[in-house]
């Protein structure tokens, strides 16, 4: 363990780096136009596919040890995700619910009553 600037021990969780990833790419999903078409928005969706790719993928794997009902949860929204992130590129949608499942999923993993 190090010592960060405040004098205090920093320990990261697995949990706070997938917080600090999806919080990214949930604030460059609301920082861009909704409809999808300036290339911010185009790249945070590009973004948002591949996080639910690399979810998707540790999810699937057997050594995941989150309950299987949990898992089949998430592995839903990941195939919801990528469908709708493909269907605004397409100019079909906007980016309204994806930035409502990875809040929600930030709640989740916050603990948050109602996630």
């Amino acid at each position: 363990m190090s010592e960060n600037g405040y004098g205090t021990n920093a320990v990261r969780s697995a949990r706070d780096a997938e917080y600090d990833v999806i919080s990214r790419v949930t604030r460059q999903l609301r920082q861009s136009d909704r409809a999808g078409r300036s290339p911010e928005a185009i790249a945070a969706i590009h973004l948002n596919n591949e996080l639910w790719t690399l979810l998707a993928t540790d999810l699937a794997d057997a050594g995941n040890a989150l309950p299987d009902e949990v898992k089949a949860g998430l592995l839903s929204l990941a195939g919801f995700s990528l469908r709708h992130g493909h269907a605004v590129l397409a100019g079909g949608a906007t980016t309204d619910a994806l930035i409502d499942i990875n809040i929600s999923v930030l709640k989740g993993l916050r603990g948050e009553a109602g996630a």
